[in-house]
């Protein structure tokens, strides 16, 4: 594709007459282009949109009225194609108030077919099309305006090579595969609206959390939820209220006067003066909370033994998509044959976990049963 058809879309008016063309198209490919800097949430620069023909470039600046193109995107009989789009879903949710349904990952498309697991969009435009793109505006201030000639084109490709891209990924994947892709787009779509609606799980994932005792992690809980608030309240990176590093040890050391938290690594003098009392409020809460409100003690690492069945789990996996051709990390995820092994040494059972569902557990539940049938 030697010329790129870039058309830019300023207003509610012209917005409108696109998205009355866009109702009728079976497929569109959508990407975003924005700045997370300073703040919490992404600042939309760009929304790109390409029917195969043309590619336009949507200017949040100064569309206002966002809901003709909100019902493209729930529109059921458009396809919406994006590449890795987790970013994507939260400007796109962000800015319209919806996300992109059904959807098509290119991405996860490629894993099915076995070429490439997490592949990126320039090595993927490069092996499918043989055209290699400039990414040197990857990071760009896309909040300026006019755009330079090269930005537009950046955006304008990331785009217009989607919709051939589907094309020959659609071609390849059997009707069942694709109705896969489609459902793993349903996943993407059903964790962003649980993972943007939640602030309460994110202690679980701090460094080292599951070495601290019951009563350390009522209070890891605590302010890790009182930093996610505030740093949506502020709309500032969450390491402006907290730096994440710290979190660990104010839930070991428990602090509670401010002499004592300024001499905790990693907690800013900024933090101690702004928001010291509060902080000092929370962990002293969290310190009286009754045993039956401790949270349950996170999960060690994998000891040896548990290693060895987490191996044999994994080959598991291996053999399914081996069986079906597809990338073997998009069978069986790790949280997932972690949770297989804990529950197979404390039970003697396989218990398939809830988040495994449609295929991989039809295809995993027989496998898994004869891998580790006669395991002592």
């Amino acid at each position: 594709m030697s010329t790129v058809n870039i058309r830019w879309i300023t207003t509610d008016a012209a917005l409108s007459s696109a998205c009355q063309l866009w109702q009728k198209q079976p497929a569109l490919a959508l990407d975003t282009e924005f700045i997370r800097v300073d703040t919490f949430y992404p600042i939309a620069g760009l929304i790109q949109v390409s029917d195969g023909q043309s590619s336009y470039l949507l200017d949040p600046l100064t569309i206002q009225d966002w809901r003709c193109f909100a019902a493209v995107l729930d529109n059921p009989n458009v396809v919406k194609i994006l590449h890795a789009c987790s970013e994507d879903l939260e400007v796109l949710h962000r800015l319209v108030g919806t996300l992109p349904a059904p959807l098509f990952d290119t991405q996860i498309a490629c894993s099915y077919l076995n070429i490439g697991f997490s592949l990126g969009y320039s090595r993927l435009v490069e092996n499918l099309l043989g055209v290699h793109l400039d990414k040197d505006e990857t990071r760009s201030d896309w909040l300026q305006r006019p755009l330079t000639a090269t930005q537009e084109l950046y955006a304008a490709q990331d785009t217009l090579y989607l919709i051939e891209i589907y094309q020959r990924l659609q071609a390849q994947l059997s009707a069942e595969k694709y109705l896969w892709v489609l459902a793993d787009g349903e996943d993407l779509l059903a964790q962003h609206y649980v993972q943007s609606q939640t602030i309460a799980e994110r202690w679980k994932h701090i460094k080292l959390a599951w070495k601290l005792n019951a009563q350390q992690l009522a209070v890891l809980r605590a302010i890790s939820q009182w930093r996610e608030e505030l740093a949506r309240q502020r709309d500032v990176p969450r390491n402006r209220v907290l730096r994440e590093n710290s979190l660990w040890e104010l839930a070991v050391q428990q602090p509670s006067d401010t002499g004592h938290l300024s001499r905790i690594p990693e907690v800013s003098p900024k933090t101690v003066r702004m928001d010291g009392d509060k902080l000092l409020k929370i962990i002293s809460q969290a310190k009286a909370l009754p045993k039956n409100q401790w949270p349950e003690l996170l999960p060690e690492p994998l000891n040896v033994k548990e290693a060895k069945f987490y191996k044999k789990i994994r080959s598991a996996g291996n053999i399914v998509a081996e069986q079906l051709n597809v990338a073997p990390e998009i069978v069986l995820r790790k949280k997932i044959a972690e949770e297989i092994v804990r529950t197979w040494l404390k039970t003697g059972q396989i218990t398939l976990p809830d988040d495994l569902t449609g295929w991989r557990r039809a295809y995993l539940a027989p496998v898994l049963i004869e891998s580790l049938r006669d395991t002592q």
